[in-house]
């Protein structure tokens, strides 16, 4: 059914959108929809960040001991 659009029935689309809703509106709307974007690549790369840290971190063996229960034992 959407196969046959073209240029044409986008660009038919886009004004009537462009009518409907307004100048002021679809640009507010674009910019938060710039804001998500940007934000989704941030988080994606501070995750993959982390998953870094920790798979480099897992190598290194720690202490766990808490530093109370030690004083105890001497």
């Amino acid at each position: 059914m959407l196969n046959n659009i073209g240029l044409p029935g986008i660009l038919l689309i886009a004004v009537v959108v462009l009518v409907l809703f307004g100048r002021g509106k679809i640009s507010s709307l674009m910019g938060e929809v710039g804001k998500g974007i940007t934000s989704f690549k941030k988080g994606i790369s501070e995750g993959s960040k982390e998953l870094e840290d920790e798979t480099a971190n897992a190598d290194e063996a720690r202490d766990v001991t808490p530093a109370d229960k030690e004083k105890d034992k001497v």
